[in-house]
C-alpha cells in the first residue's frame, strides 16, 4: 500500500469517528431530536493556535425544530434548500430561504431553530469556528 492510500484510508477513518462521534453527541446531549445532523468537516486552523473548523449539514423534516441551546463557537449559516426560521435573545426572528445566511455569536442564546414548513422539508450547511475540542451544541433550559 502506498503512502498516499495510507494517508487517505487514515483520514477517511478519522472523518467517519470524527462524524459518528459527533452526531452521537447531539443526541446523547439533548440536540436536534427532530434534526439530522451530517458531520462534513472537522479541520484545526493552524494559523490560530487552539481554533478548530466544524462543517455540518442540517436536515430539517416537515415540522422540525431545535431546543434552545447555545454555541460556543461563531456559527455561519446557508439554507440550502427549503425555509427555516431562525432566532438569537434579544433578536427578531427571520425565516430564512435557499440561498439566504444567518449567524450566530459565540455568547448567543439560539432560541428560535425550525422549519418553516410543515408539509416540505429543509437543509442547510453550518460552520463553527470553536475552540479545538469544545461541544459545539450546548443546551439552555
Amino acid at each position: 500500500m502506498t503512502m498516499n492510500k495510507i494517508a487517505r484510508s487514515l483520514g477517511l477513518t478519522f472523518l467517519l469517528a470524527a462524524g459518528t462521534a459527533t452526531a452521537q453527541h447531539a443526541a446523547a446531549h439533548g440536540g436536534p431530536k427532530d434534526a439530522k445532523v451530517t458531520p462534513l468537516l472537522t479541520q484545526e486552523m493552524k494559523d490560530i493556535p487552539g481554533k478548530e473548523v466544524l462543517m455540518i449539514t442540517v436536515d430539517y423534516p416537515p415540522g422540525a425544530a431545535d431546543p434552545v441551546h447555545r454555541h460556543d463557537a461563531h456559527s455561519y449559516v446557508y439554507v440550502l434548500e427549503g425555509s427555516i426560521v431562525m432566532g438569537v435573545k434579544g433578536g427578531k426572528e427571520v425565516t430564512l430561504k435557499a440561498g439566504d445566511t444567518f449567524y450566530e455569536g459565540p455568547d448567543d442564546i439560539h432560541t428560535v431553530g425550525r422549519n418553516a414548513s410543515k408539509t416540505k422539508p429543509a437543509k442547510f450547511v453550518v460552520m463553527l469556528v470553536k475552540n479545538k475540542g469544545a461541544e459545539f451544541f450546548i443546551p439552555v433550559k
